[in-house]
C-alpha cells in the first residue's frame, strides 16, 4: 500500500496533505474573500459566514486534545508495560540464603543517593559505547592497589546504574503523563463547549429564520464557472486524501456500549484523512512493531471508501440541484456546494462514514420534496442509519399533510422494513441487539460516554436536554401552520443542530448532518409559494419553473 499522500505526490511534485491549523486559516480567507458581502456590511449573509468560520476553533481543540491524550496514553501504556516486564516472571528462583537479594534489582526512587543520579547518567552514556573503558576488562599487566579495589566494590555496575537511573526517570515522566492526559481531557472539553456555544448561535438564527421574509439576492463574489472550477479541484484533492489513507477499525463494543444507529454502517472503518493521523509516538518502538507489515485493505475498508466518495459526490450534486430546481439560481447553488467543501470540518471528516452518508440523503429528500415518495425514501435511510433522523418524521408528516401523506409515509415505512430485513439475516441471536441499536431502543444512558458528557458534564442533564428536544420535534408538527420548503429545510436543520446537544458520543462534531440544510438556508430565496399543496399533484405551479432573478430580488 503506498503511504499516505503518496498518490498525490507523484502527480503534483513533493504534494503533502496541509496541518488542519493551516486550513482553518487558508479557508477562512478564501470563504471571506468569496462569499463575504463587503457592499453590505451589516448583513445577515456575514453573520452567517462568521458563525461558520467560528466553528473551526473548536474542532482545532478537539482534534488536538484528542491527538494528545492518545500520545500521552501510548506512552503511559508502554511505561506500564516495561514496569511488568522488568518484575521477576511467576515461578522465578528466589535468592539462595545469604546472597544479597538488592543486589540485581533496580532501587526505588528514594533509595538512590543524588549523587548516583549523575553518576547512572554517565554510566548510561558510557554504557552505550563500545569503546569505553568500563566495559574493557582489566589488562592483565595492571596491578591495581587495594585502594582501587576497594573503590570497585562500592561502585554500582553500569547495568544497576542504568536499571536505576531508569526507573527514577520512569517515575518521574509518568506522572508528568498523567499529567499530560488530564491536560489534553480538559482541552477537548473547552473545544466541544466552543462548538456547542456556536451551534447554540446557529439553533437561535434557524429557529428565526422563518420570520426572515425579505431575502436580497447575494451571489458569491466568483463566476459560476469559477465556482465549479474551484469546487471540482476541492474535491479531486479530498477524495485523494481518501482514497490513500490508512482504514482504522472502529472499536468492538457490546450491546450495552453500542451507538444508536445501523449495526452494519456501524460496524465500517474510519478513514482518517489528517496529515498527522499515522505519526508513529517518540516512546521506543519495540522490534514487533517495526516487523508489523502495513495492514491490507479489506472488503469493509473499501467499501467505506466507495461510500464516502460516493455520499460527498450526492451531497454536492444534490446541493446544486435544489439551487438550480428550486432555487432559480444556479450560482447560488455552485457557491453552497464549494462553501460545503471548504470549510475545515469537511477536510478533517472527510472520511467519516456516519457523519456524510445520512447528510446525502438529507439533501436528496429535501431535493425530491415534489416527490412524496422518494422523500420518504431518503428520509427512511437517513432514519435507518443514524436514528436520529427520526425525530425529522412530525415535521416532514406536517409537511405532506393536505397532499401526499400517503405516499411518503410508504416510502419510509418500506425503506425502514427492508433495512430490518437486512438485518434480520445475520441471525436470529443478535437481531433483537441490532434492532435495539437501529431505534436506539434503551434508557438514555450516564456512562461510557463521550463528548462533553464524558469529558466532565453529569450525564444527568442529558434527560431535560433530551426532553427539550422532543418538545422542539412536536412543537414543529403544529408550528409553523403552514410550512413551505424554506421552513421545511430551516426547520430540519434546526433539529439536527438540536441532536447535537444531548448526543452522547462526541455531540457537536457531527456538523454534516446540518451543515448542507443549513447552507441552503443561507442562499435560499423567499419559497414562501411551495407548499404541498401547489407543488404536489396537480398543483399550480409546474415542477420546472424557476423563480427569476428579478423575482428573487424583488423578494
Amino acid at each position: 500500500m503506498l503511504p499516505v499522500g503518496g498518490v498525490m505526490s507523484e502527480i503534483l511534485f513533493h504534494y503533502k496533505r496541509p496541518d488542519p491549523t493551516t486550513w482553518v486559516y487558508l479557508s477562512s480567507f478564501l470563504t471571506i474573500g468569496l462569499f463575504f458581502v463587503f457592499h453590505r456590511f451589516w448583513s445577515i449573509r456575514n453573520l452567517d459566514i462568521l458563525m461558520l468560520i467560528l466553528l473551526a476553533p473548536g474542532l482545532l481543540m478537539v482534534h488536538q486534545g484528542r491527538r494528545d491524550e492518545f500520545h500521552a496514553s501510548e506512552l503511559v501504556a508502554a511505561a506500564d508495560a516495561m514496569t511488568l516486564a522488568e518484575q521477576p516472571a511467576a515461578g522465578e528462583a528466589e535468592p539462595a540464603a545469604g546472597e544479597d537479594a538488592s543486589a540485581d534489582r533496580p532501587m526505588a526512587a528514594d533509595e538512590l543517593p543524588a549523587d548516583d543520579l549523575s553518576a547512572g547518567a554517565t554510566g548510561l552514556a558510557t554504557a552505550e559505547s563500545p569503546t569505553t573503558a568500563i566495559d574493557a576488562d582489566p589488562s592483565p599487566a595492571e596491578d591495581p592497589s587495594p585502594a582501587a579495589d576497594s573503590a570497585s566494590e562500592l561502585t554500582p555496575r553500569p547495568n544497576k546504574l542504568r536499571d536505576n537511573a531508569e526507573a527514577v526517570l520512569s517515575l518521574r515522566d509518568r506522572l508528568g503523563l498523567i499529567g499530560d492526559v488530564e491536560s489534553a481531557r480538559s482541552l477537548q472539553l473547552r473545544g466541544f463547549i466552543w462548538l456547542l456555544a456556536i451551534q447554540v448561535l446557529i439553533l437561535l438564527r434557524l429557529l428565526l429564520d422563518s420570520a426572515m421574509v425579505r431575502r436580497p439576492l447575494l451571489d458569491p463574489n466568483l463566476t459560476t464557472g469559477g465556482l465549479f472550477f474551484i469546487g471540482i479541484s476541492l474535491l479531486v484533492f479530498l477524495m485523494a486524501n481518501v482514497i490513500t489513507s490508512t482504514a482504522r477499525q472502529n472499536r468492538e463494543q457490546g450491546p450495552e456500549l453500542s451507538r444508536a444507529g445501523y449495526p452494519l454502517m456501524q460496524a465500517l472503518p474510519t478513514l482518517p484523512t489528517r496529515p498527522d493521523a499515522f505519526e508513529r509516538l517518540d516512546a521506543p518502538i519495540t522490534e514487533a512493531v517495526m516487523e508489523a507489515p502495513e495492514p491490507s485493505p479489506t472488503a469493509s475498508a473499501v467499501v467505506a471508501r466507495v461510500l464516502v466518495i460516493l455520499a460527498h459526490i450526492a451531497v454536492l450534486v444534490g446541493i446544486v440541484l435544489i439551487g438550480y430546481r428550486h432555487f432559480g439560481n444556479l450560482r447560488a447553488g455552485t457557491g453552497c456546494a464549494l462553501l460545503y467543501l471548504m470549510l475545515p470540518y469537511t477536510a478533517q471528516m472527510t472520511g467519516r462514514v456516519d457523519h456524510v452518508l445520512p447528510a446525502a440523503m438529507l439533501v436528496w429528500a429535501v431535493l425530491m420534496y415534489r416527490r412524496p415518495l422518494f422523500a420518504g425514501i431518503f428520509l427512511g435511510l437517513a432514519a435507518g442509519l443514524v436514528y436520529y433522523p427520526l425525530f425529522l418524521l412530525p415535521l416532514w408528516v406536517s409537511f405532506y399533510w393536505q397532499r401526499g401523506l400517503r405516499r411518503f409515509s410508504t416510502g419510509v415505512i418500506v425503506t425502514i422494513g427492508l433495512l430490518m430485513v437486512l438485518l434480520s439475516l445475520g441471525g436470529s441471536e443478535s437481531f433483537v441487539d441490532s434492532l435495539r441499536q437501529m431505534f436506539g431502543l434503551w434508557l438514555p444512558r450516564r456512562e461510557n460516554l463521550e463528548g462533553v458528557w464524558g469529558l466532565g458534564w453529569f450525564a444527568i442533564w442529558r434527560l431535560p436536554v433530551l426532553v427539550a428536544f422532543l418538545l422542539l420535534a412536536g412543537f414543529y408538527s403544529v408550528w409553523p401552520s403552514q410550512k413551505n420548503l424554506g421552513t421545511l429545510i430551516s426547520c430540519s436543520a434546526s433539529l439536527m443542530v438540536a441532536a447535537q446537544f444531548w448526543h452522547g458520543y462526541g455531540g457537536g462534531l457531527y456538523i454534516a448532518w446540518f451543515l448542507p440544510l443549513l447552507l441552503l438556508t443561507i442562499f435560499r430565496p423567499n419559497l414562501e409559494d411551495r407548499v404541498a399543496l401547489k407543488v404536489i399533484g396537480g398543483g399550480t405551479v409546474p415542477n420546472n419553473r424557476r423563480i427569476s432573478d428579478s423575482q428573487t430580488e424583488a423578494a
